[in-house]
């Protein structure tokens, strides 16, 4: 059986290919994406592009990890993780804060839940929840949260609210592009019955 042709720098087929719309950018902090073992199977998973997308950020892919061989030996003082919870910093503190680390977990919100609950060290850290965000891009995938979003538009959203200075949408081009070729893959009519809009 022969596999489709892949483009060998944004791995995705040939005929999809996002390498036009791709940017790569710097941002002030470690960037690590903690993915769930099963998301990483899926085609139209985010996180590959987020990964792309800021220079030097890390996707990991597995159930449990060890804080401080990924994070260094400061990891509980210099990592924020994006999650949302009820004590989350103020957007001033963890502008203002020096982290050196920025953690999103990649997967379903029960997925992201699950990695929680297995890596109990992330409870510990300080968690940062996005505030006023917008509706997800993410038009062939369902949240059970109105405000839920793919990690790649967390991510986004995260650097530009800590990093005001600077704009960090460019990285949601491919994302779109992505999405757009999968919509035209399925047929409009089809992705119309699966995902009318809300």
């Amino acid at each position: 059986m022969n596999k489709r042709p892949m483009c060998p720098t944004c791995e995705r087929p040939q005929k999809t290919c996002l390498c036009a719309e791709m940017v790569e950018l710097e941002c002030n902090y470690q960037l690590v994406i903690l993915q769930d073992p099963t998301e990483a199977k899926h085609a139209l998973s985010s996180a590959p592009l987020l990964a792309k997308s800021i220079r030097g950020a890390r996707l990991l892919v597995g159930d449990v990890f060890q804080p401080e061989a990924i994070l260094g030996r400061d990891w509980r003082k210099d990592t924020l993780l994006v999650y949302p919870c009820e004590n989350s910093l103020h957007r001033e503190t963890a502008r203002n804060t020096p982290f050196q680390n920025l953690i999103l977990l990649d997967g379903t919100w029960r997925k992201a839940r699950r990695l929680l609950h297995l890596n109990d060290w992330l409870k510990t850290l300080p968690h940062f929840a996005l505030a006023d965000s917008p509706a997800s891009r993410y038009r062939i995938r369902k949240s059970p949260r109105p405000d839920g979003l793919s990690t790649i538009e967390a991510a986004a959203l995260t650097l530009n609210t800590l990093q005001p200075d600077d704009d960090f949408s460019p990285i949601l081009k491919a994302f779109d592009a992505m999405i757009a070729h999968q919509i035209e893959a399925m047929g409009r009519t089809t992705f119309s019955q699966n995902y009318p809009p809300t």
